[in-house]
């Protein structure tokens, strides 16, 4: 039972690293409340509490090659 569940936890694990290397930070595009995590300045540590709508220092996930193309997507924060 704990070996299955060994299994399970590294495979989820190569799942999220393969996802990771597929999607990129995208800061300045994300809408008020809808940001992943904590932002770049470190004024919350969590998702969803941007409080404005293009904050500079707010990310979001996107699939690589998109922040380059949205008005005002930067690759740093």
């Amino acid at each position: 039972m704990v070996l299955g569940s060994l299994a399970l936890g590294a495979s989820s694990t190569a799942a999220r690293a393969e996802k990771n290397d597929k999607m990129e930070k995208c800061y300045g595009v994300v809408k008020a409340g809808k940001n992943d995590c904590a932002d770049a300045k470190q004024m919350h540590s969590c998702a969803g509490e941007a409080k404005d709508n293009g904050g500079k220092h707010e990310w979001i996930l996107l699939p690589k090659g998109t922040c380059d193309r949205l008005v005002n997507g930067s690759m740093k924060g």
